[in-house]
């Protein structure tokens, strides 16, 4: 498998993952600061223009939340989605509101010009992130971590979606210590050897 990736964004949480399994994969590293990720060479990998991808047997596939997916099916003795349906949908209930919700505020800082073309406009997104990202941090706080991980101490495909997302705070505006809950999670995934290794690697 190759995964196309870029430091510190949410491409990162597909690393992680294939660390956790062990699957062979070659990361091919993109310079989003210079756009490399809408370029033609990229662009014919991802009409999107945008990472992850993951080129595997019979195709590429995008999309963080469907990558981790093809991730632990492709490693179903990883456990990385537990079998009870409804810890399972507990999970996909975190990462769903990571990808619509968590995800675009983030957004809203630096690409803003996919919902508005008035500076006025981007600014006072931009304005919001702190806000809408401190709301998101109760949010998943009180209702998405049941401790040390998302399902509790069973670790997950939630788990390196939320980290990634988590190591954004700081620079989105988020008093970070008002919410031990989100320390104890960073804590506890540092800790795992998936996460030192693509620290290690300059991912983080």
């Amino acid at each position: 498998m190759q995964l196309y990736c870029a430091p510190l964004t949410i491409s990162v949480a597909v690393a992680i993952a294939l660390e956790e399994t062990g699957l062979d994969y070659e990361a091919i590293r993109l310079n989003v600061a210079e756009g490399e990720q809408t370029g033609p060479a990229y662009k014919q990998i991802n009409p999107k223009g945008r990472v992850p991808a993951l080129v595997v047997d019979g195709g590429i596939l995008t999309e963080t939340g469907a990558l981790l997916e093809y991730i632990a099916a492709m490693a179903p003795e990883a456990g990385l989605v537990p079998d009870d349906p409804l810890l399972a949908a507990r999970m996909r209930e975190v990462m769903y509101y990571l990808a619509s919700t968590m995800h675009v505020n983030h957004a809203h800082k630096k690409r803003g010009h996919r919902w508005a073309d008035k500076d006025a406009s981007r600014a006072d997104m931009t304005n919001k992130v702190a806000e809408t990202m401190t709301e998101s941090c109760a949010y998943i706080s009180s209702n998405g971590l049941r401790g040390p991980f998302v399902l509790g101490e069973a670790f997950s495909i939630a788990d390196p979606y939320l980290y990634v997302v988590c190591n954004w705070l700081e620079g989105d505006g988020v008093d970070v210590s008002a919410f031990p809950e989100i320390v104890a999670f960073r804590k506890a995934m540092e800790a795992r050897p998936s996460v030192r290794a693509i620290r290690a690697a300059g991912f983080l």
